[in-house]
């Protein structure tokens, strides 16, 4: 019998690499807190840009607060801005990956 190491005997693989298990964090992060969540929601059912003005009416949040979830969203990797005088229009990121579309068509 081989000698145990650790309390292990058969080390399990890892399945992701690093950098992977850490992208998948902050998206899922992102993900759990409920308005961006929903804000998620809003934006996979619309088929233009949203304004933030129209989050900020619809979630009677202020705007710095929508626009603080809108970044974490951002800062994720799960939607795009464009900005159009002091208006920015958020849409989900065109380039999601396929299991992260997965993932949000189960979510909302």
């Amino acid at each position: 019998m081989p000698e145990r190491v650790k309390g292990v005997c058969c080390p399990p693989s890892i399945p992701f690499p690093l950098t992977k298990v850490d992208a998948s964090v902050e998206v899922l992060k992102a993900l759990a807190d409920p308005t961006r969540l929903q804000m998620i929601g809003v934006l996979k059912r619309s088929v233009q840009p949203v304004c933030i003005c129209d989050f900020t009416a619809a979630f009677d949040l202020s705007q710095p607060t929508i626009s603080h979830h809108m970044a974490k969203l951002r800062e994720a990797g799960l939607v795009e801005a464009t900005k159009d005088g002091i208006w920015a229009y958020y849409r989900l990121n065109r380039h999601l990956e396929s299991k992260t579309r997965a993932l949000l068509d189960v979510l909302v």
